[in-house]
């Protein structure tokens, strides 16, 4: 079993025929980084049309039994969330619509402040705000994942001590193997490993040691001392893949509508677009790279399987269904 714990790729039957030549029976796609209520949904009518386009090689996932029913037939489970807030806007009622609709992660914070949290990128991390505290509860309520992949680190161990279920990190690196903001420390890891929580390692560059030239080899022996660290159980992969996507999406991203200047955050002044992938994960057809690269660093077929998928699979399974 292959899942990611995130992607945000520019969609296309290209993409959807490769994630079944990769074998990736299931994938959390970002569907909205700074888009209000409305145009979520927007998005959301995006997929729905993919959905009856591409049949026989997609269909919407909202549950872990999606997964397989979708290694039944074939295709992959696709799964959605939201690397912000703003979809809730700021109101709390909009959560078990946005459920309803389909969503099973949304992050507290992209990089900034929010109504909830503190972002990576803020100088000071005030925690999870009076707000946010209701947040977490009406989230674990209703099944929605709290992400906290760019959230601050005070920020974030509250977050997985505050809620009543175990949440993510669904797309980082340990912050001592490759110092970025948006990596994380190993209080920050434990806390969220030890509340029952998943972590998912990152594959985009600028959360690697050496960027683009990380090695596989590397890349697999972080994920090994992790696993020594945290627990095998709490480990996954969220490679933060954001293929085909124009250059001009950073800017989207980074900037939104919270700042009339360029904000690059992660991004170098120089070179403000996407950087390449290192080159034994191009796209989802490298899948099978992974594979070999953890059992090139000792780890045993169960952990490599648990790894790869299984671990999300059980995430999935305890965590997207509503509190009776």
């Amino acid at each position: 079993m292959r899942i990611d714990g995130l992607q945000y790729a520019n969609w296309s039957e290209k993409i959807f025929r490769q994630l079944r030549e990769g074998g990736v029976d299931a994938v959390h796609v970002t569907i909205a980084y700074h888009e209000t209520f409305r145009e979520t949904v927007l998005n959301f009518e995006k997929w729905n049309r993919w959905f009856e386009q591409f049949p026989d090689l997609i269909m919407k996932g909202q549950w872990a039994s999606d997964i397989n029913k979708a290694r039944e037939t074939g295709r992959t489970a696709i799964f959605f969330g939201f690397q912000n807030p703003s979809p809730m806007e700021d109101d709390i009622g909009l959560i078990e619509i946005l459920h309803t609709l389909g969503a099973r992660f949304m992050q507290l914070t992209y990089n900034n402040q929010s109504l909830l949290a503190s972002g990576c990128y803020e100088s000071e991390d005030t925690g999870i705000t009076r707000m946010g505290r209701q947040v977490i509860k009406e989230m674990n309520r209703v099944g929605l994942v709290i992400d906290m992949s760019h959230s601050a680190d005070r920020s974030t161990i509250q977050a997985a001590d505050l809620s009543g279920r175990p949440i993510a990190v669904t797309h980082a690196n340990p912050f001592d193997w490759a110092p970025a903001l948006r990596n994380k420390k190993n209080d920050v890891i434990r806390a969220v490993t030890e509340n029952g929580g998943m972590f998912g390692f990152s594959i985009y560059p600028h959360h690697l040691k050496n960027k683009s030239d990380c090695t596989l080899q590397e890349f697999c022996e972080m994920i090994a001392r992790c696993a020594d660290r945290f627990g095998i159980e709490h480990l996954g992969i969220g490679s933060d893949l954001c293929q085909d996507q124009p250059d001009t999406i950073v800017e989207w991203m980074r900037v939104g509508r919270w700042t009339k200047d360029i904000d690059y955050g992660e991004g170098s002044a120089d070179k403000p677009g996407f950087p390449d992938m290192p080159a034994w994960f191009r796209d989802n057809r490298d899948f099978g790279n992974l594979e070999n690269g953890l059992r090139g660093v000792g780890m045993s077929d169960a952990e490599v399987t648990a790894v790869l998928g299984g671990n999300w699979h059980r995430f999935y399974a305890a965590n997207f269904i509503p509190q009776v």
